[in-house]
């Protein structure tokens, strides 16, 4: 989960800063900064969790045909 929120801190300061400069408005700004980041940390969030399923699968998989770790 740290490391969701570290990526979640970064993403949020390069929207901003991209949101401002194109627009240079702090709202327009504010808002990239907070909708669109939100929306990826969330979808960053699962996709690690689908990662970590998959290898665990492949993982019992390799065991089961006796190629796994011993």
């Amino acid at each position: 989960m740290a490391k969701t929120l570290s990526f979640a801190a970064v993403h949020f300061t390069i929207a901003f800063s991209v949101g401002y400069l194109i627009t240079g408005s702090l709202a327009l700004g504010g808002a990239v900064a907070l909708i669109e980041p939100l929306c990826n940390s969330v979808a960053y969030f699962f996709h690690e969790k689908f990662w970590d399923r998959r290898q665990q699968q492949q993982d019992a998989s390799l065991e089961l045909a006796g190629w796994g770790k011993s």
